[in-house]
């Protein structure tokens, strides 16, 4: 039995191949077709991928020339993030007018907390189910849906009807419904630590709920608790309405490798003038600047530095990436640059909040 403190109303909304299914709308020639966002059949990275696209094994961000070999009839399209931004802004209006807790993702996806909604309807899987008909009707957009007591049960449940589907896992069903899932399937768990728990015999929930908590720390550090907590339905991490934005940053992948001083500084001069403005419209500053380099064999490198003040002026930002390009100067040719400013100035608060839990779903 799972104490009542930790059982909300949770809902987990996750849009359905965002960036491809807009694409398609918006160009009814790609519908039913495989479909890459980003990238192009030489070079650069899968932002997204149709569901028909999927059906070869191609995913986000896998090298397009991978995607290509995969489906040599997949169509590359350009992204538009900025009409992507515009739909994300349409569907959180719908998500505000059932409830002012919700917690963004990203573009295609979103925490809500429903444990008292501003429609007075009954049951979060109702919520849901209108949520899902209105995002449809008004931007011919699908998308699917996880209920639960928390956020990672939410998570992980949205993912079982997926496409245009949801999933409600009742208070009283949380505890098999862990035992019973193959770990793979638990949020948050990658590719190798499920590979180094099944080597340790866990495989499902149920394995993992044997090992008791200082086993758990011994083998997988400060993650222990978390799996220890996790598996029995334990979880209290609130849906934070004004999520603190942890970094800014803007990079380019290039059509042709790079390798020439004038040529880096060149792109880094534009990237950099990409991220100033995104800077200025945040009105942001922080104390980290990072320079990312990808080679053209895909090895990636990052260079940091911290300031003991918070900058975001163009000009020394600019200068210390400058600076970390000769920390050494690159010896094979370059794919892709980044700059990214983090270790943001935040002004935190606190959005947790107590209201008797009705066991309704």
């Amino acid at each position: 039995m799972i104490p009542e403190e930790y059982i909300r109303k949770i809902i987990h909304v996750d849009m359905d191949a965002f960036y491809a299914s807009v694409e398609q709308r918006d160009n009814p020639e790609l519908m039913g077709k495989p479909v890459a966002v980003g990238g192009s059949r030489e070079r650069g990275v899968v932002a997204a991928a149709s569901y028909e696209a999927r059906k070869y094994g191609i995913r986000s961000a896998m090298a397009s020339s991978i995607a290509y070999r995969k489906c040599p009839h997949i169509i590359f399209v350009k992204p538009h993030f900025e009409k992507y931004k515009e739909v994300s802004k349409q569907i959180r209006e719908i998500f505000f007018e059932y409830t002012d807790l919700v917690e963004p993702l990203s573009l295609d996806e979103a925490y809500l907390d429903v444990t008292e909604n501003k429609k007075g309807i009954a049951t979060a899987t109702r919520i849901a189910k209108e949520i899902r008909q209105r995002i449809w009707e008004e931007t011919q957009l699908s998308a699917s849906a996880g209920i639960s007591i928390n956020k990672f049960v939410a998570k992980v449940a949205s993912d079982i009807n997926k496409p245009n589907g949801q999933k409600t896992i009742m208070p009283d069903d949380v505890i098999p419904f862990l035992e019973n899932l193959p770990i793979k399937k638990f949020y948050g768990i990658g590719e190798k630590t499920a590979e180094k728990m099944k080597k340790l015999g866990i495989h499902f929930g149920r394995d993992l709920k044997q090992w008791d908590l200082p086993l758990l720390v011994r083998e997988f550090g400060k993650s222990g608790t978390h799996y220890y907590n996790i598996v029995r339905g334990l979880q209290k991490s609130t849906v934070k309405p004004d999520r603190i934005r942890k970094s800014i940053g803007a990079e380019r992948t290039f059509f042709d490798d790079i390798h020439a001083e004038s040529d880096l500084k060149e792109e880094l001069e534009k990237i950099m003038t990409i991220l100033h403005k995104r800077i200025e419209s945040s009105e942001a500053s922080g104390k980290t600047v990072t320079l990312k380099l990808k080679s053209f064999d895909f090895e990636q490198h990052t260079r940091s530095f911290t300031f003991d003040h918070y900058i975001n002026s163009q000009e020394e930002i600019f200068d210390k990436i400058i600076q970390l390009l000769y920390q050494p100067f690159p010896e094979k040719p370059v794919r892709l640059l980044g700059i990214t400013l983090s270790n943001l100035k935040n002004d935190e608060s606190d959005n947790s909040q107590s209201v008797q839990l009705t066991l309704d779903f």
